[in-house]
């Protein structure tokens, strides 16, 4: 039962009603997510052995800042969702 479920995981769900419609709309799109998580994959399948913990983290950033260059389409209101979680994580967004 659908109810049953959000009753059961409401103390998880609730916080994101926190958020304006816009900001929640950002954070519920998953195209960018599930792009980014394919890179992931890829790259975990390509070499499943790192030498360090820091050539594991810069393989990351760096699969993660090929990913971006695909994400061309621009998210709508951006400004005002920007301003939203400016305010609200202030000094925690770069």
């Amino acid at each position: 039962n659908a109810m049953r479920r959000w009753e059961e995981n409401w103390d998880v769900l609730s916080p994101m009603f926190k958020f304006s419609a816009e900001v929640r709309k950002v954070m519920y799109t998953t195209n960018a997510i599930e792009s980014l998580n394919s890179v992931l994959r890829r790259l975990n399948s390509q070499r499943s052995v790192f030498p360090s913990d820091t050539a594991l983290l810069k393989a990351l950033y760096l699969a993660t800042f090929e990913a971006t260059k695909k994400w061309t389409m621009p998210l709508r209101n951006w400004g005002r969702v920007y301003g939203e979680l400016s305010i609200m994580y202030d000094g925690r967004l770069v």
